[in-house]
């Protein structure tokens, strides 16, 4: 045998005394019961009932589905504020039978569209939570997906680190390819911290400028002396031209007028017979041969130190293994035309021609251009600063979206076919609410058909004159609608209500309030009721009549677990919560109680160093190992009733006092039959002349208070008299309690009486 789950299944509190403490009411069932002493944190518990917080409803059921209706000392002074203004509509005791079998129907039919609707949300919050799972997936796919991505260009991802800011900033984006060398150079130029400029290579001005030299027409030439002397004929007959040429330049200034060859003395005509060997013609080409090359040679270096003289500081992004390459090139191809030029100078008549250098040049051209390109991006990033920045940032995140652009595509399928499905259900879910509130307004028309407030009025002032409370009613405030004033008999305002009176009152408002509604057109959702301390600073009387209200109320909720042997009518109220720490009061509620294990729980609240903690009361059933037990946490329930017997002036909760003692003691506890009870208590007390006046004469309204009062033990446990038995208006308490002596007499038990009574300590 277990607990049954109701409708709360659980409570978790972490406010008040319960800070910190992991404090949690488990397996809650139909009826609980919560005994502590005060500021044990009992309060606690029925805010966190009343708000929601903490409380753990069973599948398919919710904190919306119910009216929480909780009495503490919030609703007493809610209510009570001014005595003068009591709400008094109450939907009880409809008038007729068929505006209720049509406020059943309307029920009903809202129960069955409230379970579609609940139906069609549970459904929508699904497709919802999938939704963001599917969402919180996406996005985390692309933040791993692009982990390397990010963590290269950490700095355009600064404050976009999480999966959600990151992925929806790649969505703000077009999809753009970009080259990720550019974006790489983009990337350390803007947002490096030594970003600086650099200086340009030098490129070439004419590339041709070699090539077209002036004087060049000299190297295509056959340079030749023509002239007629003996020393001209002789050396163009040996073919040493050239070489007498060559000779007498090298070594004229040198000779010292002798041969540099035999040594022979030369004659002094000899300068003059070599210059006349030697025509103008050929003297003028050999003259413009070196020129040319001097010319050629004065343009190579000025064309080509500057190219060879790189900048200081070389930008780090540049390649120049090319450049130098390529004036490698250049330079062989330079030194080669003057070793060209001068083996025309050795032999004049030879036709040479240089290689063009135009080709090397243009082709440096670009290299150069190329690298002063990647210079030239980088001083325009320096130059702009921050807004190169911008435009890094932005290209990364192009290029991201078009990296990531199957998983997005993939994503905004998915999550636009599961939007789809959650507004179909969006659209069932308003049909169901707009069915709802149709049924609701029909309710209301219905139900303003079984207000009746005069018997929630009569019922409260029977139940005060009963407590013995007479000295007020209630009465309708006059002029205004369902509005009741609390009235003294001579129909003075009854301004100065005592805390325990105002207490009672405000328990019986309450108590219709959990059977029908404050208002016409109130909402009659099922009900879970708390009742938090309810007989505070209340007489044994009101004590009474409290308990047997919530006795009711117990009932009507057993009736969801066990309709069986019913005893009250409905089951509105589905769930029951009563917090006390009035051990009699909790007695009084719970005695027939505890053997109900599978729909009652017990629980004990304890308070130690200001932190509250609440412990299920049960134990393992000794009849049944393997099954447990409720243990009611407040023992010693017979002593407490002989208290209770102390202490009680009105005669009706008397009679329920002596009532609970003659059935524990003489039948629980000594095992007397009923009958056997009234035989020799009745008959052979007759006999025996027990019923006598002060005079001596049979007094027979002694007789009848006795058998009523063997009767009474009889009678309902959860309900109060209906008079058959005896008329309770005619009951006088001192009677009844001489009464009661005389049955322990009557039955040999007065020893037991006077120990019950303290006889003995007097």
């Amino acid at each position: 045998m277990s607990k049954i789950p109701s409708e709360i299944i659980r409570i978790d509190l972490c406010d008040a005394s319960y800070k910190g403490t992991n404090a949690c009411a488990e397996h809650l069932t139909y009826v609980n019961f919560f005994f502590g002493n005060n500021g044990t944190g009992k309060s606690t518990i029925a805010k966190a009932i009343q708000s929601g917080a903490g409380v753990t409803y069973a599948p398919d059921r919710a904190f919306e589905d119910y009216l929480p209706l909780i009495y503490n000392q919030a609703f007493i002074d809610g209510n009570f504020r001014n005595y003068r203004n009591m709400p008094g509509v109450f939907t009880l005791n409809a008038k007729n039978d068929a505006a209720q079998k049509k406020i059943d129907e309307l029920t009903e039919a809202r129960g069955t569209e409230r379970k579609a609707q609940n139906a069609a949300t549970d459904q929508r919050d699904k497709k919802v939570s999938a939704r963001t799972k599917l969402q919180k997936d996406f996005y985390k796919e692309c933040r791993d997906r692009e982990e390397a991505f990010r963590t290269e260009f950490e700095k355009t991802q600064t404050g976009k680190g999480k999966s959600k800011q990151f992925t929806e900033e790649v969505l703000q984006h077009q999809p753009k390819d970009t080259d990720m060398e550019v974006l790489r150079r983009l990337y350390d130029s803007a947002y490096s911290d030594a970003a600086k400029r650099y200086t340009r290579f030098s490129a070439v001005g004419d590339t041709a400028i070699l090539d077209s030299l002036d004087g060049n027409y000299i190297l295509s030439a056959v340079i030749v002396n023509s002239a007629n002397t003996e020393l001209a004929s002789f050396l163009r007959d040996i073919g040493a031209t050239q070489w007498m040429r060559q000779g007498h330049d090298a070594y004229t200034e040198h000779a010292d007028g002798r041969c540099p060859y035999c040594s022979r003395e030369l004659p002094d005509s000899f300068e003059q017979m070599v210059i006349n060997s030697f025509d103008n013609k050929y003297q003028e080409n050999l003259r413009c041969l070196d020129e040319f090359l001097t010319l050629y040679r004065k343009t190579a270096n000025e064309l080509f130190v500057p190219l060879e003289t790189f900048p200081s500081e070389i930008y780090p992004k540049v390649d120049t293994n090319p450049l130098s390459d390529k004036l490698a090139v250049l330079k062989a191809a330079i030194q080669s035309n003057i070793e060209v030029i001068r083996v025309k100078k050795e032999e004049p008549a030879k036709v040479v021609a240089l290689t063009d250098t135009a080709p090397i040049l243009t082709d440096l051209n670009e290299i150069i251009s190329g690298l002063n390109t990647l210079i030239d991006a980088n001083n325009a990033i320096v130059d702009a600063g921050p807004k190169k920045r911008t435009e890094c940032t932005d290209l990364a995140f192009s290029l991201l979206a078009f990296r990531l652009k199957d998983v997005i595509a993939a994503y905004k399928k998915s999550d636009s076919e599961i939007a789809d499905e959650i507004n179909t259900l969006e659209g069932e879910i308003k049909t169901h609410t707009d069915a709802l509130e149709q049924i609701n307004g029909k309710l209301k028309s219905a139900r303003s058909d079984t207000v009746e407030t005069e018997t929630a009025k009569d019922s409260i002032n029977l139940m005060l004159r009963d407590s013995g409370m007479q000295g007020f009613s209630l009465e309708p405030k006059p002029g205004v609608d369902h509005v009741y004033e609390v009235r003294r008999p001579d129909g003075s305002i009854a301004e100065n209500l005592s805390e325990g009176e105002k207490n009672f009152i405000a328990f019986l408002y309450f108590y219709h309030l959990v059977y029908g509604s404050d208002s016409e057109d109130g909402e009659t959702r099922d009900k879970i009721v708390v009742i938090d301390d309810p007989v505070s600073s209340m007489d044994s009387s009101s004590l009474f009549i409290v308990s047997t209200l919530v006795r009711q109320m117990i009932e009507v909720c057993r009736n969801n677990a066990d309709n069986r042997n019913r005893t009250v009518d409905g089951n509105f109220i589905k769930q029951i919560f009563i917090l006390t720490h009035n051990a009699y009061f909790h007695r009084e509620v719970t005695y027939s109680y505890v053997p109900k294990y599978e729909y009652v729980s017990f629980y004990l609240i304890h308070k130690l160093d200001s932190k509250s903690s609440i412990k299920l009361s049960d134990d393992v059933n000794p009849k049944v190992p393997t099954e447990r037990m409720n243990v009611n946490p407040v023992r010693n329930s017979y002593a407490a009733l002989w208290d209770e017997y102390k202490e009680v002036k009105s005669a009706v909760p008397l009679m329920n006092v002596i009532r609970r003692i003659l059935e524990y003691y003489f039948l629980q506890l000594c095992g007397y039959e009923g009958a056997t009870l009234r035989k020799v208590i009745l008959a052979d007390g007759k006999a025996k002349g027990s019923f006598k006046d002060e005079n001596g004469n049979d007094d027979e309204e002694k007789f009848q208070l006795a058998s009523a009062m063997l009767a009474y033990i009889n009678a309902s446990s959860i309900g109060m008299s209906d008079g058959m038995d005896f008329i309770e208006e005619c009951l006088n308490a001192a009677e009844c309690r001489n009464i009661f002596e005389m049955i322990f007499a009557a039955m040999n038990q007065k020893q037991h009486y006077d120990m019950m009574m303290g006889a003995g300590n007097q």
